[in-house]
Parts: C-alpha cells; structure tokens; sequence
C-alpha cells in the first residue's frame, strides 16, 4: 500500500437516515440521478485503488443485492475498461435486485464482465478485494452467507476496499453486527457517517477518505449536522506582560493514602497545559513526595473539611477524582467540592461516588471511561458500547453540564451537539491516562476555554500528544506521563 498524506475530511458527521436524506434531495430535488450518483461512487473507488495500489491488476469485488452492490458493479466494469482482471462474486443471488443497482449490473453484464455466485470454497486469485456487500441500512446481526462471505474477505492476504462502510458495521454506533469487513481503506459517499469514528470502526475502516459525488454545498444546508469532528483550535498568544494571575488557578483535590500518583499526573499535566498555578489537596502522607517530585506544584494534606475550604476558595477550576477512593475521606471531599459554584471537573472515583447519590450541576465536566459510564446511567458497559452516542447524550441529560466519554473515538456532548475526537492510538491503554486528560481539560478551563471548548480541545489535544510519543517510539508501553512533552509542543 503506497503511503499518501492523510486526507482531509469534512468536520460534519450525519447519521444513516441524514445520509440517505441528503442522496434523496440530491436526487429529487437537485436533479442528479441516482445512477450519476452510482457512476460517480464507482469512480472514485477505483481511483482510490489506483492511487493506493499502483500496482494492482486483478479486483475481486463482493457485491451484494442493494446499492451498494450496484456501486461494486459499476466498478467493476470501470475496471475492465481499464484493463484490469476483473471477478465480480454475488452474495445473496441475483433476482433481488432492482432500480440502479439492476442497471448497474447489467450494465457490467453488457460490458463483457460476468457475475460468480459466491461459495466460500472459492480460490479468489486478486490483489485487491472490494468489499460492495452492505451499505448503512444495516440493522440487524450478519449471519449465513454474508457472514461467511466476510468471513472470507477477512481471511484474504489482499488489502479491502470497503464501498462507503465496511460490511457489518453499524453507520450510526460504530458497532460490528456480528461480522464486519476489515479494509484497509474506506470510502465513503456524499456525507461522513458518524460510526465510522467511534466504537469498534476503529479497527474495521483503515484509512478513512471522503467523496462528495459533486453535491452541491446548498444540499447539506437543508439537513443540518448534529455530530462533528474535533479540529486543533490554537489557544491565543499570550501578551508579552502576563503573569501566573492571567491564567487560572487549578486545584486537585484526590491522592487518597497509596494513590498519590493519580493526582500528581493530573496536576503536572495542568502545569504543562499552562495554567498559572496548581494546587493539589491530598492525603497528608503524600505531601512531601508530591513536592520533591514536582515543585511546581503546592501540595497540601487534608483532614478536614475546613482546610478544603480555604482551598477552593482561591481556585479557579476544580478537578476531583484522580486517585481519590470512595471511603469517608473521600466523600467528605466530594461532598464540599460540589457546593462550591466553580466550574469542576469529575473523574475516576469521584464519578464513581457520584453514581451512587446523583445530582445536576451545569458548570462541571463528567469524564468517565465506559466502565464508570455504565455506572452513572446502572446499565452494564456493553450497553455502553453498543451505542456510544446514545449513551453520551444519556449521561449529559441526566447530569447536565459536559460529558466527556472516553474511549475510541471518544464523544464529547452538550445540550446541543455531540463532537469526537480521532486522535489517540491503542498506546493509551495504560494506567494514567485518564488522569492526565482531566488535568489537561482544567489547564484549559483555568485559560478561559468555555467548559464545551475545554473538553473538546483537551480530549484531541491529549490524543495528540500521545500520537506524537507514539511516533518516536512506538505505542507499546507509553506511559501517561510520556506525553508530557509532547502535551508542551502541542499547547504551543
């Protein structure tokens, strides 16, 4: 596969039904027909193989009985015309099709190709596969010959082509319905479907990259996005007189007894972020080796809640949660934290409490792994995972404010929209990370991001900076406090 520079892709994300939409007026009432639109897919597929695998001479393309299907015909016979070595396979037989996708097929009929009933003892001699098998009506689990037509897709030593979305994937919830298609490039039509970033599509899409079939600008104002991708916002200059005072004052309040590590990576990463100071309210065994490790940091014990007090009264921003536990010194913690009308951010155990006593605050951010979202809304993870967006949008109608689900592709909601940010890599499946996100998010917050803008940039910005460790030595074994310098470079 020839490396090319990562695409540049729409910040609009659409749901199945806005897609379909969009294509109906596109059709109805901007006058392109659907077979142009069918033409136009079939084109820019084949190009994309042509610029991926330079090389390549023989496709074997899996079509199945919807669009889709006629997508993969109509490529099909664009690639014979080409010159190519064409086997075009039919998962589901050949009668159900009908409208543009009947024309498309005989349209490659009569171009010379030929159509092969799919059998999974085949010997499919190709050096591209075009997965053209099941486009974003999907809605129920993959099973029979489908299922074992993916099956033998993903068991191929060819590199995939996925028409628009990879074959068992869900286009709402990035769920895998029983079976997906493995590509190594997706391309998708006319809009970006909100699953291909969130969830398991991960590690079903490859490379994404977006085709508009030439719709007119006018066709995506009539159906108004309700999902984005996180883009970098570069933070302002700062004025050459500044001082500490001009940018916040974040306190971490967590580091219960043997877990003083937690709030050490939050409170540094906050200071990395560039907030003007950072407090951290702790168990009083770990005052000490918090300040010899990190100076800069002004770390006091806690006993009572009366000391709490004069701390959250000079803050400006309040994470609570890293390291923190769930005994009485925890709560008593919690508990006169969330009096306070500054804006918060709650993570780790500190979500955890909360799911126990629930209550609404719209000036906090909620930051729980999909774990500690079961929790807050007493369902189990996998119903989490199922569908991220509905449980993102669950957990901001139930706790107002933001939430911040990670993972993934992870989704940041507010009473208005949800947003996702695709920075990140499998590296920062390590303890910490989380920590290091809510201190990110407070530096943010303390520079005088809105809450929204806050989670938004911090949840990229910390999957950035982890990009960047990862590209100097690679994902396997980054520790959270690897991307403290990267989290530096990226701020700037």
């Amino acid at each position: 596969m020839t490396k090319h520079p990562i695409p540049i892709l729409p910040t609009s994300l659409y749901s199945a039904a806005q897609a379909r939409e969009l294509d109906r007026i596109a059709i109805e009432e901007y006058g392109i027909a659907g077979f142009v639109l069918m033409s136009r897919a079939a084109a820019a597929v084949l190009a994309h193989i042509r610029q991926y695998w330079p090389k390549a001479s023989r496709l074997a393309v899996f079509c199945g009985a919807g669009n889709n299907g006629g997508d993969g015909y109509l490529l099909a016979s664009l690639a014979l015309q080409q010159g190519m070595t064409v086997a075009v396979f039919s998962i589901g037989g050949l009668e159900p099709l009908s409208g543009d996708a009947a024309l498309a097929r005989e349209h490659y009929l009569q171009g010379g190709g030929t159509i092969t009933d799919f059998d999974s003892a085949l010997d499919i001699a190709a050096d591209v596969l075009v997965d053209a098998l099941l486009g974003i009506g999907l809605a129920r689990a993959v099973t029979g010959v489908m299922a074992e037509a993916i099956h033998a897709i993903n068991s191929h030593p060819a590199p995939t082509v996925a028409v628009d979305v990879p074959s068992g994937l869900n286009a709402n919830t990035g769920t895998i319905m029983g079976i997906a298609v493995t590509a190594a490039i997706t391309v998708t039509f006319i809009a970006l479907k909100q699953g291909l970033f969130t969830g398991q599509a991960a590690d079903m899409c490859g490379e994404i990259v977006f085709a508009s079939l030439a719709i007119p600008e006018a066709v995506y104002q009539t159906v108004p996005a309700h999902t984005f991708r996180i883009t970098h916002q570069p933070l302002p200059r700062r004025n050459r007189s500044s001082h500490k005072g001009h940018f916040g004052h974040v306190l971490i309040i967590g580091g219960n007894k043997g877990y003083c590590g937690a709030a050490l990576l939050a409170g540094t990463a906050a200071l990395r972020t560039g907030a003007g100071l950072v407090s951290i309210a702790t168990h009083p065994d770990h005052v000490a080796f918090l300040t010899l490790h990190q100076p800069e940091l002004m770390c006091h014990g806690i006993n009572q809640a009366g000391q709490l007090q004069a701390l959250l009264n000079k803050a400006t921003v309040i994470v609570i949660g890293p390291g923190l536990g769930q005994d009485a010194w925890a709560k008593l913690l919690l508990v006169n934290t969330l009096a306070s009308d500054k804006p918060i951010v709650i993570d780790a155990d500190a979500l955890n409490l909360l799911a126990a006593q629930p209550c609404q605050k719209d000036n906090w951010i909620l930051t729980p792994h999909p774990g500690e979202a079961a929790r807050l809304l007493a369902c189990s993870t996998a119903d989490i995972q199922q569908d991220r967006f509905a449980a993102v949008a669950n957990l901001q109608k139930k706790y107002h404010g933001v939430c911040l689900l990670k993972g993934s592709g992870s989704l940041v909601a507010t009473a208005e929209s949800i947003s996702i940010s695709t920075t990140g890599n499998p590296g920062m499946a390590s303890g910490g990370m989380g920590d290091t996100l809510c201190g990110i998010i407070a530096g943010l917050l303390a520079q005088g991001l809105p809450l929204s803008e806050a989670a938004e940039q911090g949840a990229y910005c910390h999957g950035k900076a982890a990009d960047r460790a990862a590209s100097t030595d690679g994902e396997r074994g980054m520790l959270a406090s690897d991307l403290l310098p990267y989290l530096r470079q990226w701020v700037n």
